[in-house]
Order: C-alpha cells, then sequence, then structure tokens
C-alpha cells in the first residue's frame, strides 16, 4: 500500500482545508518545495498534489509552486486541481508531474477523460469526491446527484491507473477513513482505490491493509502528518507499505 502525502496548494501556500471549506484553511509551510522535500527526506516514494484554487477557477492557478516541487527529484507526483483539457495534461507532464488527476471532468465530460486515457495510458487518474455518498465538483463547491459508485463504474474499462476516493464529511478533521465506503467501492469496480479523507493515524492504515486484495492500494494523509499524528518512519515500516 502507498502512503500518498498530500501537498495542498492555496494562494502558493501548502494548506490543509477542513471539509474542502476554503475559508477553513491552515498554512501548514509557505514554501510547497519545502514541504516536498522534507517528505522525501522522511522516505516516501510519491505525492499527491492539488491546486485548490485551480479546482475552483478552473485551470492552474499555482503552476509556480507545482514548478518548483517538480525541482525537487526523488518521488513520484500526481497532481490535480483545474485540469480541464489536453494541452493543460501534457504541460504537466512535460514539468515533471507523473499522474494527473481529473476530478470535475469526470463527471461533466467523461469523453475527455477516456480520450486522455487512450492517450496517456496508466497516467490518468479519477478523483471521486463525495458527500453522504455523492459526488461533488468544482472545488467541492458543486454537488451533483450522481452516486460516487456509478461514476466509478463509467471508467472502469478505459484504462484509469486510479481512483481517488475522498470522503468529504471526514476531510481535514482527524475523524478517520471510511473503511466502508471505500472498500465497497473497490470491490464494486476493477480499478484500484486510493482512500481520502479523514486519515488520523497508523491505525488507518492498519485498518486498510486487510483490503488490499480487494482493490484498495493506497491511502491519502494530510493533516496527520503534518500535525504528527502520524509518524512517518512508524507507518513506512508497516509490512507491505510504501
Amino acid at each position: 500500500m502507498i502512503i500518498f502525502p498530500a501537498i495542498d496548494l492555496k494562494e502558493g501556500k501548502c494548506v490543509r482545508l477542513e471539509q474542502g471549506d476554503m475559508a477553513r484553511a491552515t498554512t501548514f509551510n509557505d514554501s510547497p518545495a519545502a514541504q516536498a522535500r522534507t517528505f522525501f527526506e522522511q522516505g516516501f516514494t510519491h505525492l499527491h498534489i492539488v491546486d485548490l484554487d485551480g479546482a475552483f477557477a478552473g485551470n492552474p492557478v499555482n503552476a509556480k509552486a507545482v514548478e518548483e516541487i517538480c525541482a525537487q527529484k526523488g518521488a513520484y507526483k500526481q497532481l490535480g486541481g483545474g485540469i480541464r483539457d489536453i494541452a493543460t495534461i501534457e504541460k504537466w507532464f512535460t514539468h515533471g508531474i507523473d499522474r494527473v488527476i481529473l476530478g470535475t471532468a469526470a463527471v461533466h465530460d467523461p469523453d475527455f477523460v477516456k480520450q486522455a486515457c487512450l492517450l496517456f495510458p496508466e497516467r490518468i487518474v479519477v478523483g471521486i469526491d463525495a458527500r453522504a455518498g455523492r459526488v461533488a465538483v468544482a472545488g467541492w463547491a458543486e454537488e451533483s446527484t450522481l452516486a460516487a459508485t456509478d461514476l466509478a463504474l463509467r471508467f472502469e474499462d478505459c484504462g484509469v491507473a486510479a481512483i481517488i476516493f475522498t470522503d468529504i464529511d471526514r476531510d481535514g478533521l482527524l475523524t478517520g477513513v471510511n473503511v466502508e465506503a471505500t472498500t465497497d467501492l473497490a470491490r464494486a469496480v476493477n480499478v484500484p482505490i486510493i482512500a481520502s479523507g479523514g486519515l488520523s493515524g497508523i491505525g488507518d492504515i492498519e485498518a486498510l491493509l486487510p483490503f488490499e486484495a480487494d482493490g484498495v492500494c493506497g491511502a491519502i494523509s494530510g493533516r496527520a502528518l503534518y500535525d504528527g499524528r502520524l509518524d512517518p518512519k512508524a507507518v513506512l515500516a508497516l509490512p507491505g507499505v510504501s
């Protein structure tokens, strides 16, 4: 199971939100690049980067910060937020991003997602962010009537590398990963699932590990790492964790 430290970008800084609310942001580092270096030095091999401003704007906003993170060598990087066209995907791959995450586009333009999967095999991740089981888009500012599982099923045969499932109601609150909803989704589709939202400590990783065989391949950690509730050395020492 892969642990993805999260670097969420707002106004060029590394922040964490509570339940996706931009008004409830805590700044943890003024230099996202320095934060990336810290995660590399702690032994993490993957990074989860989100341009929060870009998610709301519908186009990249924190490009400079992302490029500075990309200049830090040493980890596999996936990026989401405001990526809505092929040209933007190509640009980020050129700059050193390994995978891009498409969220809003998955709801509003599924054909675009499928086209991207054809052009960039195994490099497209679908982000499914749900509140009470229903998908939210545009930086979680807009809610739909679409169920998370129904959205996931649309993409299971088009070459998506993974699906990130975020429980918005838990995100940033350290209340624990929604293991049941995550594993239910993993069993419903044949795409690897990355758990996100609410991770509070090593116990959440231990709770997810038995479900790797069901398709749960990773977990994203934000505030728990920044607050010191998730110890990098301890979690990376768990059998099967990287």
